[in-house]
């Protein structure tokens, strides 16, 4: 079994569309806008496809359920680029919604920042940190499962 690509349900498909297309650079591989359904090329061999929520609903039967709860990120897309700070420059300047701020995390051993789609699904921009800039648990803990 392998993992073909990602599907986001997402509310706000047009916007989504836009966002990932326009915004994230990604190649619309089928869909377009005022349509249901999209995919996109994010790698050599990965795909991200966004469909509209309630269509889905109807499918499995679950149209009697809340669309939409208040709660904490349950999945985070994460993309590795060369250059955090460049690449939220370049999304900034294109109106992505950035909630956190190009950071160091040496505990994680990566440069990392945050954005969200228009429909709120949370997006990780990272690139790694040199290894002398990690933390001094991150450090042991690589040299350990070396051994």
């Amino acid at each position: 079994m392998k993992l073909d690509y990602i599907r986001l349900l997402v509310q706000n498909f047009d916007e989504c569309f836009c966002f990932y297309r326009d915004v994230m650079n990604f190649p619309v591989i089928w869909g377009n806008e005022g349509e249901n359904y999209a995919s996109f090329k994010v790698g050599d061999t990965t795909n991200l496809s966004i469909f509209k929520r309630g269509l889905l609903a109807e499918v499995i039967g679950t149209t009697n359920l809340p669309s939409d709860a208040v709660t904490q990120d349950s999945y985070v897309l994460i993309f590795g680029v060369e250059s955090v700070d460049n690449t939220i420059s370049k999304l900034k300047k294109k109106g992505a919604n950035v909630i956190l701020e190009p950071i160091d995390n040496s505990r994680w051993g990566i440069r990392v920042s945050y954005v969200r789609d228009p429909d709120g699904n949370l997006i990780e921009i990272n690139n790694p940190m040199p290894t002398e800039e990690w933390s001094d648990e991150l450090r042991e803990e690589l040299e350990n499962r070396q051994e």
